[in-house]
């Protein structure tokens, strides 16, 4: 399955991305996470359901520091374009 999250509230300058990371390599999913210009966070990531699943609720939450607010989640086929997972610019 394919996933895009968007994460917003005090998400950006508190290592979000990079944590997201972390925890998409330790699910064994690939996409990318990235922040956007309006302070929110947005990941597009694949993998098995239920990975995806704890994924999202590791979003809900974040890192230390993080406060989130709301997180929008909408679910796809999976496309397989992704190879690992990576943090945009």
């Amino acid at each position: 399955m394919r996933v895009q999250i968007r994460i917003f509230g005090q998400v950006q300058g508190v290592f979000f991305r990079s944590h997201a990371k972390e925890v998409a390599d330790r699910l064994g999913l690939v996409g990318w996470v990235r922040n956007n210009s309006d302070g929110s966070v947005k990941v597009l990531a694949e993998g098995p359901k239920g990975k995806l699943e704890k994924f999202i609720k590791w979003c809900q939450v974040g890192p230390s520091g993080a406060q989130v607010e709301k997180v929008d989640v909408d679910w796809y086929q999976r496309s397989g374009e992704f190879s690992d997972f990576e943090i945009l610019r």
